[in-house]
């Protein structure tokens, strides 16, 4: 805090507390005109209920001197009174510090014992699912959603179901996860309006979605330019990330203008990599909550 606002936080500090003390001390003395019957003269309920004074209980007046003790006392050990410090020497950053050290080896010992096993061993461990679930929320649910359900206005993938763009086993989630993703759809404007068409009906027409027949033959040429990266079959290639085309599970939503603006003008994902965030030992407890997400517990997983 600069010095200058150091000096109005002071000022209005001694400011409050100079008019409150003064209230204090001059309240119980005031002279306040009475009736001889000791009332104010205020009366309601034409003269049934009358105002009547009486002088503070002493234990309000102990209270409250013992709140003004506690004040200047809390000023002088805790900083507060503008750029003091205070004789302790407390800041909020160390004992945020000193507590998130203190989570973090109890973590720590936690997140060994789990590193012997393998993702999918740990993925049905109850106090691992537990911490993986706040890994999620704090890193992952911003893009993936609370639920894991995915985005497709940012091309975030449902994690709950299973098609994997980059596989979907403990070892491939670890190092999406670890080492983050870059996928690139190139756009094929260059291929002419008539011809982006012509593969969207194509592309619609491989999931058995309501499509044009003529226009889908027309496409089915020009599928080979696609085809390095989806396969001649349009099932996708887990190692380049390219989505399997015969389901229907769209990254960026299936709709006729949703595929026309993938093929035309291109797609750019992103998956950051966690590894400058997250220890090992953390990614590797997360890789577990997110391979549970679309592997729930059955007669082979306990």
């Amino acid at each position: 805090m600069s010095a200058g606002w150091s000096l109005w936080v002071m000022g209005l500090i001694v400011f409050n507390l100079g008019i409150t003390l003064f209230l204090f001390l001059w309240g119980p003395r005031a002279k306040i005109p009475t009736l001889p019957d000791g009332t104010s003269g205020h009366v309601w309920a034409h003269g049934t209920l009358r105002e009547g004074i009486r002088r503070l209980p002493r234990w309000w007046l102990l209270f409250s001197a013992s709140m003004f003790a506690v004040g200047f006392v809390y000023l002088a050990l805790y900083p507060g009174f503008g750029n003091a410090r205070g004789m302790l020497g407390w800041t909020s950053r160390g004992q945020l510090a000193r507590d998130v050290a203190a989570n973090n080896a109890k973590l720590d010992d936690a997140m060994k014992d789990f590193a012997s096993y393998t993702v999918e061993q740990v993925a049905y461990d109850p106090a691992a699912q537990q911490m993986g679930r706040v890994l999620f929320q704090d890193n992952c649910a911003a893009c993936h959603g609370r639920a894991g359900t995915g985005n497709p206005l940012l091309g975030a993938p449902n994690l709950t179901d299973n098609d994997w763009l980059y596989g979907g086993d403990g070892n491939a989630i670890t190092a999406s996860i670890h080492d983050g993703r870059n996928g690139v759809m190139p756009p094929w404007a260059s291929l002419g309006e008539d011809n982006v068409n012509h593969l969207v009906q194509y592309v619609l027409s491989l999931s058995g979605a309501p499509h044009d027949a003529a226009m889908a033959a027309a496409g089915k040429p020009l599928f080979a330019t696609c085809a390095a990266c989806h396969g001649a079959d349009g099932k996708g290639n887990q190692a380049l990330g390219a989505p399997n085309l015969t389901d229907h599970i769209w990254l960026y939503g299936g709709s006729v203008a949703d595929i026309h603006r993938t093929i035309h003008d291109g797609r750019q994902g992103h998956m950051p990599a966690w590894s400058p965030r997250l220890s090992d030992d953390q990614i590797h407890v997360l890789a577990a909550y997110v391979y549970r997400l679309s592997h729930p517990a059955d007669a082979s997983h306990p």
